[in-house]
């Protein structure tokens, strides 16, 4: 096996690992959160704590491993996983919020590392394999999809007395086994020109239309999905749904998000990241009208799988339009500002969430009606570059 496909093997193992700890973290973290806070309507903050902590981490991450390199990064971020899941599981058994909300934004430290494993490989991959390198990395999710729900509902009730306790302490066992999956990986480090070269501005780079472009679908496609994935356990728990059903929905969903990694790079390659753009946003549309049509058990679990199948077109398509914005100098702190902007969209909505939950008289059908216009905007991005580019105009610095 040569280098490049034994680092996106290695990289997807990963993505699988953080995958689990992430979906458990959504499945669990909210309902820690509604039984810990005062005020429901803050039920999902420690959620936007992680995604804050993500947010704010991202930009560092990149800075740290353009000098120190991914796998140096990789288990830094690990570390902070380790930590992170024994923060929480104290949170409980003290019972504060507080401590629950500091445990999550330490989680989300790792997180913002973790989301660099599609881009390190395809760093290391030729053009035309990038697309499928980032996919295949993001295929590694679905063993998350598969393990993290039920993981999460088979040690819920493992500690007496301590709702969940057991899961967190689970967060940091794989965040361990994630150090141990970095061993083989080989990245080559930027030379010494590429790291001296301070490349362009990065609002220059932001400027240019394929970016913003990209940046849309990424933001817009994971905000939606977290809006969305982040109130479903609530919205589900209000019917009086069991956490045994919560887990099947999230658990579809996940794969949802990750099984059409094994064929949406080489969509990419065949029809073009706008097109399958198209289609993520479609989707996006189609979901949230099943989510409109009723609050059955199977209406929650066909929206969410739907919901997440968009979410995999328009994100790894994102991923893939963002790798024609930049130089080799400029790669890290590209992808830090892509997924900067990410996570802050994504922190907006899982605050957003919790509250419209808990607003009288808004609920779910307002979560979703108000995911249109945003859908709508990723549709009009799609058709502005779409033009510029059938005018001859590539939308990058170098077209």
């Amino acid at each position: 096996m040569d280098a490049q496909k034994k680092n996106v093997v290695v990289l997807a193992g990963c993505q699988a690992i953080t995958q689990v700890k992430m979906s458990m973290l959504i499945a669990i973290a909210g309902l820690s959160g509604y039984a810990l806070a005062t005020d429901k309507t803050w039920a999902t903050l420690p959620v936007t704590i992680y995604v804050i902590g993500s947010a704010l981490a991202t930009l560092p991450s990149g800075t740290y491993m353009k000098r120190h390199g991914r796998r140096s990064g990789f288990a830094l971020g690990a570390t902070f996983g380790i930590a992170g899941g024994v923060v929480c599981a104290a949170a409980l058994w003290l019972e504060s919020f507080l401590v629950l909300c500091i445990g999550t934004a330490v989680l989300g430290v790792f997180v913002a590392f973790g989301r660099a494993y599609r881009f390190a490989a395809a760093d290391s991959a030729p053009q035309a394999f990038k697309a499928k390198a980032i996919s295949l990395v993001l295929a590694g999710g679905i063993v998350g999809g598969i393990l993290g729900p039920n993981l999460a509902n088979w040690t819920k009730d493992m500690m007496p007395g301590l709702a969940f306790g057991a899961s967190f302490l689970a967060i940091s066992v794989l965040s361990a086994l994630t150090l141990l999956a970095l061993m083989p990986l080989r990245i080559p480090p930027l030379t010494a020109a590429e790291q001296a070269e301070p490349g362009r501005p990065i609002g220059e780079i932001m400027r240019q239309p394929t970016f913003i472009v990209a940046v849309t679908a990424s933001a817009v496609g994971y905000g939606i999905m977290n809006l969305l994935m982040v109130a479903t356990p609530i919205a589900m728990h209000h019917h009086d749904y069991p956490f045994s059903n919560t887990a099947f929905v999230l658990e579809w969903h996940l794969i949802g998000m990750f099984a059409p990694s094994f064929f949406t790079g080489h969509l990419i390659t065949r029809f073009g990241a706008l097109k399958v753009m198209t289609v993520g946003a479609v989707l996006n549309l189609v979901c949230i009208g099943i989510a409109l049509s009723g609050e059955t058990v199977w209406h929650f679990w066909a929206s969410l799988c739907i919901l997440g199948i968009g979410w995999n077109f328009l994100f790894t398509s994102g991923s893939a339009l963002l790798t024609e914005t930049y130089r080799p100098s400029e790669r890290e702190k590209t992808q830090s500002m892509h997924d900067f902007v990410t996570f802050a969209t994504m922190a907006v909505t899982s605050l957003v969430s919790g509250a419209m939950l808990s607003h009288e008289g808004w609920g779910w059908h307002a979560i979703n009606y108000g995911s249109l216009p945003f859908v709508c905007a990723v549709l009009i991005a799609i058709a502005w570059l779409s033009a510029m580019r059938r005018g001859g105009v590539s939308g990058t610095a170098s077209g």
